[in-house]
């Protein structure tokens, strides 16, 4: 059984292969009910990280799960621009949701689908925005702009898990909970990061995905975080739920990935979250 195999195994999803603006992309679907997609945010393995919570997710919602142009195993583009990306996620929203749905975007993708949100509200019902840095001014922490440049030049094992120290609040603690599971994504996610057309759309979704969104939003907008991220620190965000009112979800004892190291304290947030 191949990495992404091992992560999905359990799972009642379909992995769909559709043609969304043009892109060649890979979905994982799940669930019946009113559309809830997950975003994933920059990171190489794409959506499937979230396979922690699809199960309990899709018991109430219609869940879409795609993997971003040139992440995962979605085709690439030439360049991962606010353009492309809005282009890319009209497409997307319009082929698999027969409503407008609620809009849970991580990190360096959650900028620009708050972004996306600002000009192209009417296709959400609601935006969960998910430690993404765009929500205040972001200056990435030197250490990890040190750790983040050795996984791009040499995605060792050792490199990937100091990026991974930074990600999680503790984690051994995570490998002790699921060390399978934990041992495929570490393993799928280094593969991905070796793939030239990878490793160019990771450079781009750093430099657009860091950039403060100043577009206005008038979707009903809520922020979630782990109260230990070290990755966006949690003091961003509440710095932008202050200046915008957006209401804010903090869960203890996790780090930049909740959904990952906490997933049931993140599965009762996004319950509080839906309206």
């Amino acid at each position: 059984m191949d990495h992404r195999a091992r992560l999905l195994q359990g799972l009642a999803v379909e992995e769909r292969r559709l043609e969304v603006g043009g892109v060649g992309t890979t979905v994982l679907e799940a669930g019946d009910g009113p559309p809830l997609v997950l975003l994933h945010g920059g990171i190489e393995c794409g959506g499937i990280y979230w396979a922690p919570v699809i199960s309990r997710l899709g018991q109430h919602h219609q869940l879409i799960v795609p993997d971003a142009p040139g992440l995962g195993e979605s085709d690439p583009v030439e360049q991962l621009d606010l353009a492309t990306f809005s282009d890319w996620m009209t497409a997307l929203l319009r082929l698999t949701c027969e409503e407008p749905p609620i809009l849970v975007a991580h990190s360096l993708l959650g900028t620009l689908a708050a972004r996306f949100a600002g000009s192209h509200g009417e296709l959400l019902r609601q935006l969960v925005i998910y430690a993404a840095p765009g929500v205040g001014p972001y200056r990435m922490p030197i250490g990890l702009r040190v750790v983040a440049i050795r996984v791009a030049v040499h995605p060792s094992e050792p490199n990937m898990e100091r990026f991974e120290r930074w990600a999680f609040a503790d984690l051994d603690r995570v490998r002790r909970q699921n060390p399978d599971w934990i041992d495929a994504f570490t393993t799928y996610t280094r593969g991905r990061a070796r793939v030239p057309h990878v490793k160019r759309t990771m450079r781009q979704l750093v430099a657009t995905g860091t950039k403060q969104v100043r577009e206005r939003i008038d979707v009903p907008t809520t922020m979630v975080w782990g109260a230990q991220d070290r990755i966006v620190p949690v003091d961003l965000a509440k710095a932008a739920s202050a200046r915008l009112g957006w209401p804010l979800q903090v869960i203890d004892d996790a780090g930049h990935v909740p959904h990952i190291e906490q997933p049931d304290a993140f599965l009762e947030v996004i319950t509080r979250t839906r309206s």
